[in-house]
């Protein structure tokens, strides 16, 4: 009879986090078209949930490893694609690729570049909680660049620049309790 210690150090947990990873950026994709303004401009309430990805990437690579991070995050973008694309179909829809095109371009250079960094950072022997900041900041920052002008095609509207950067300052500000809580979780 096996005792429930050995069954607990042969199961890996980690496709529960790949899943909910998988399910926030769908949610986010999702809430794009659903806005609330700020300053006259539209702003989609999927950034709110935007640093909960980066936070759940950041956790793969703590608590499991550098590979199990990076597959979860090609799982959760070729998902979101996929879903989209099978939405569009049973609404009658048409699936326009440039659609997802943005949303995953962005989605996924932003999170190998925060995994990256983020790995480095662990390497050394301390972690600082401004350069996890900047971490989560720089990967938000490409993120919207990649999304806004594969997907909005808005980079040479007159709103873009101010826009952008509204974005990113409502980001920032999400961002400051998501780094405590991921300096809290070991």
């Amino acid at each position: 009879m096996k005792k429930n210690n050995d069954i607990d150090k042969n199961y890996d947990d980690c496709w529960i986090y790949i899943l909910v990873l998988t399910t926030l950026v769908i949610v986010i994709q999702a809430l794009r078209s659903y806005t609330f303004d700020v300053f006259s401009h539209s702003i989609s309430y999927g950034v709110v949930l935007l640093p909960g990805t980066f936070f759940l990437s950041h956790y793969l690579l703590k608590n499991y490893d550098y590979k199990k991070a990076v597959a979860g995050v090609a799982i959760s973008a070729v998902i979101s694609v996929g879903f989209h694309a099978v939405l569009a179909y049973i609404l009658g829809r048409g699936f326009i690729l440039t659609n997802s095109c943005g949303h995953f371009c962005g989605y996924v250079v932003s999170q190998f570049l925060s995994l990256l960094i983020f790995q480095m950072l662990r390497n050394r022997a301390k972690e600082d909680s401004l350069l996890i900041f900047l971490t989560y900041c720089l990967s938000i920052a490409v993120y919207f660049v990649f999304y806004i002008f594969i997907y909005l095609q808005m980079i040479f509207t007159d709103g873009f620049w101010e826009n952008y950067f509204i974005i990113l300052v409502i980001e920032f500000v999400i961002c400051i309790p998501v780094v405590v809580l991921d300096l809290t979780k070991k």
